[in-house]
């Protein structure tokens, strides 16, 4: 099976892999950069999506060098739940944010004592950097202990209390990263401004103004640095990363987390990419994204270190694609899959995964295994022998052994847990998926009161989940249900 028909047999939970290879014998363990696109739908990358109205060569070109897997999941359909879960190997539903996402001038969410795969693999002689979004909450100090840190609405506050000029405790660097440069959270969220290893690259100059049109060039109002120029955080972070790359000693090995700002509003594409996809201004900013991972691909082979480097590119959710935008057109963001971002429908989580390995991985392989963004933790474990205390990356599970093509029969894991914004759950197992609520617990529909309590579908056969099959398989919807609500627990 090629990677350019990856749209067929996606409820299948059977796989396509080959025998495995060495790795490098001069050095064993290989960097790892993981490139998270940030609202990237499963049906923009050309190779997943042959009527794509969007060309993307460099994720196409990942896919022909590499493994793309056609069932992964992200945690969560929007973004601070799924980068939990990538970095702590745990379900945000843990953790107090139960539904959500953070704001920029929000606690920090990782908990003392939570073990990060940047830490995991920092233990075990990697080299550690986060570049891009970080949307996990940082530990902001007050300029006047005696107030609070902003008044007003969180996600635009009109008075704000902080002391930009200090040290920023609890971010990347206090959770296992070496090296960070980020954006607090989303780009259009506030505060906007760049933090390099806990501090401020620059004095805040002020506050700016808000935008809501045209669709998809939206940012709320609020402080904001002096120098920044939302239009080019996606190219500096880019840069950012490229440098890392280049200046990096190849006698150590490294760990990039790479969270990218993009296709995420606001849709801001650079000039050279205007008009360069049938997709609007939307698709234009994806041929961005795809160009930027061009750059990073790139600065891997000049630095000579391609060879031995683990490159992962996925999404945090699905796209934020509407149904007047696939009317508009002509382009199904989301792939063959129902809803968007926020959604418990696939097209909220069921996102692109695409990993390279050159001498492990065979060039054009794919897979059907079902697979979620938490499993990072336990696979950078086996990878690099480490042995998990209890507790630790508690719902990951290694895909080590699909990436080499060993074990082909054996499921990486057995079921896998989603969420809606609003905390709606369902689990994925084998060919079925239940959701325990009405509608898409997200921006797509609200459930009817006089529809069942339940969906179950079965995503062999139905994966657009057009048909409910409560009804007639209440047993099989009962065992689901009783499964989701233990994991819950």
């Amino acid at each position: 099976m090629k990677a350019t028909h990856l749209l067929a047999g996606m409820g299948a939970a059977t796989s396509v892999l080959l025998p495995s290879f060495k790795t490098d014998k001069k050095n064993p363990q290989p960097n790892i950069v993981y490139i998270l696109a940030d609202d990237l739908g499963y049906g923009d990358l050309s190779c997943l999506n042959p009527e794509s109205r969007i060309r993307t060569p460099n994720m196409d070109r990942l896919a022909a060098e590499g493994i793309t897997f056609m069932n992964a999941h992200s945690p969560s359909a929007v973004s601070t739940p799924t980068r939990y879960g990538i970095l702590t190997g745990q379900y945000c539903f843990r953790t107090p944010l139960k539904s959500g996402v953070l704001t920029g001038y929000s606690a920090p969410l990782i908990e003392p004592g939570r073990k990060t795969v940047a830490e995991l693999l920092k233990s075990k002689g990697y080299q550690t950097a986060c570049i891009g979004k970080w949307h996990l909450g940082l530990g902001w100090r007050s300029r006047d202990t005696s107030l609070p840190l902003f008044e007003g609405d969180e996600w635009a506050p009109t008075t704000v209390n902080v002391d930009y000029s200090g040290i920023l405790k609890d971010g990347p660097n206090d959770h296992g990263f070496d090296y960070s440069f980020i954006i607090p959270a989303s780009l259009d969220i506030v505060p906007y401004c760049f933090i390099e290893n806990q501090k401020l690259t620059a004095p805040m100059a002020g506050r700016i103004e808000g935008s809501e049109k045209p669709r998809g060039v939206f940012w709320r109002a609020g402080d904001i640095q002096q120098g920044f120029r939302l239009e080019e955080v996606l190219s500096t972070i880019t840069a950012k990363a490229a440098g890392y790359i280049q200046k990096h000693s190849r006698k150590q090995p490294f760990f990039l987390y790479l969270p990218l700002t993009s296709p995420h509003t606001p849709w801001l594409p650079g000039k050279e990419f205007k008009g360069t996809s049938g997709a609007g201004t939307y698709g234009d900013f994806v041929a961005q994204t795809d160009s930027c991972i061009g750059v990073i691909l790139d600065a891997l082979k000049r630095a000579r270190m391609d060879s031995n480097t683990l490159v992962i590119v996925t999404s945090d959710n699905g796209s934020n694609w509407t149904p007047s935008d696939i009317a508009r057109w002509d382009h199904r963001s989301n792939g063959v899959f129902r809803g968007q971002k926020s959604d418990v429908w696939e097209g909220g989580h069921h996102i692109p995964f695409i990993v390279r390995w050159p001498g492990v991985i065979p060039d054009g392989s794919c897979s059907s295994q079902l697979l979620c963004l938490t499993d990072l933790f336990a696979t950078a474990a086996e990878l690099t022998g480490y042995n998990p205390a209890v507790g630790e990356g508690p719902d990951s599970y290694s895909f080590l052994a699909a990436l080499k093509g060993t074990r082909p029969s054996v499921p990486v894991r057995e079921s896998v847990v989603v969420q809606s914004i609003s905390g709606m759950p369902a689990i994925i197992e084998g060919p079925w998926k239940l959701i325990d609520g009405r509608g898409s617990g997200g921006w797509s529909a609200k459930g009817d009161p006089q529809s069942p309590p339940y969906q179950l579908y079965n995503l062999k056969d139905d994966i657009s989940e057009t048909n409910n099959l409560w009804e007639g398989n209440k047993p099989l919807a009962d065992k689901l249900l009783c499964k989701l609500n233990l994991i819950l627990q």
